[in-house]
């Protein structure tokens, strides 16, 4: 029987040390730490865990919501998404993961930019909400990006 890509990963322990650095990074960052305000680091990182791992044939079950309907309220442009594909290709290299395991997971972690980059704050209001405020967070000034390792 052959493995499964999560066992050819190296299973749990590869994806939370990813996910660990990976958040660590996003966190720090200037813009996409604003999309996380207000939500624990380490119950995103325990979802991407189980959401990676069941898209990589793993034995976690994602309970978590819709990957759309979890983005469908925040202005994800094609520049914040590939911040954060660089962050996480990052992330992947200082956990140890080789060239070829880094290409196969950032091709499912891409899989989903369809459903989550959007493709100008206009076409967020094809939507029917009543509840939901857009989340619209500019890119910030160029000193505002500075992080204590930049100086």
């Amino acid at each position: 029987m052959s493995q499964t890509l999560f066992e050819t990963m190296g299973g749990l322990p590869v994806l939370q040390r990813v996910h660990k650095i990976f958040y660590d990074k996003v966190y720090a960052h200037a813009w996409l730490k604003q999309f996380f305000a207000g939500h624990d680091q380490k119950a995103i990182e325990d979802r991407q865990t189980s959401f990676m791992a069941e898209k990589m044939g793993g034995p976690a079950a994602y309970t978590g919501k819709d990957i759309k309907m979890v983005h469908e309220a925040m202005y994800i442009t094609p520049e914040l998404f590939d911040l954060r594909n660089d962050l996480l290709e990052q992330s992947l290299q200082e956990a140890g993961l080789d060239e070829a395991l880094r290409v196969r997971w950032l091709r499912i972690d891409n899989a989903f930019r369809k459903q989550i980059v959007k493709d100008s704050v206009e076409s967020m209001y094809d939507n029917d909400w009543k509840y939901k405020k857009p989340i619209i967070i500019p890119k910030p000034a160029e000193s505002e990006r500075e992080t204590p390792a930049d100086r």
